[in-house]
């Protein structure tokens, strides 16, 4: 496994999981949100961050976590390992709301400079209703473009557990 996605909802640990994984596997780390936002939470302009996203994806190595639906079609035919973090609503919910009250002000590790954490209702709507909304988007792509493409769902913080220990340790 030389290049792996992360997918899910807003705090359903993509990027906590992703640091993890590189750290493992020793590979590079790309979060997608360091890359999609400007400073000011200014979105790049759509060719450009698909320009970006397909040079990312084409490197020969990396641990990749983001949705970005748009984006999918450039990095699902390149990974060799879809992770699918499914993590029940009310626990991102959870999630979130915490992530905020820790960063408050100062940006998070895995977002530009000059984004600090914020939350407003859009983004709480985005979290409820991703696991009927955006996932089955991401589900439709995998299948559709990558069929033979290896799924790992996870669901629960011991999945994720379990599945980190089949991964060499560094």
């Amino acid at each position: 496994m030389r290049r792996i996605l992360i997918v899910g909802s807003a705090g359903a640990g993509k990027s906590t999981l992703a640091r993890e994984v590189a750290r493992r596997l020793d590979l590079p780390l790309v979060h997608l949100d360091r890359h999609y936002w400007r400073p000011g939470w200014v979105a790049a302009p759509d060719a450009a961050f698909r320009a970006e996203v397909g040079a990312l994806a084409a490197r020969p190595a990396w641990v990749m976590d983001g949705n970005y639906a748009a984006t999918l079609d450039l990095r699902l035919p390149r990974a060799d390992l879809l992770v699918l973090c499914d993590t029940p609503r009310l626990r991102c919910l959870a999630r979130v709301l915490r992530r905020r009250w820790t960063h408050r002000g100062t940006p998070r590790p895995d977002l530009p400079p000059g984004c600090p954490e914020r939350i407003d209702l859009a983004f709480l709507r985005y979290v409820w209703h991703y696991p009927r909304r955006s996932r089955p988007r991401v589900e439709a792509a995998a299948r559709t473009l990558t069929p033979d493409l290896p799924v790992v769902h996870l669901r629960t913080p011991t999945q994720t557990r379990s599945w980190l220990t089949t991964l060499p340790t560094p």
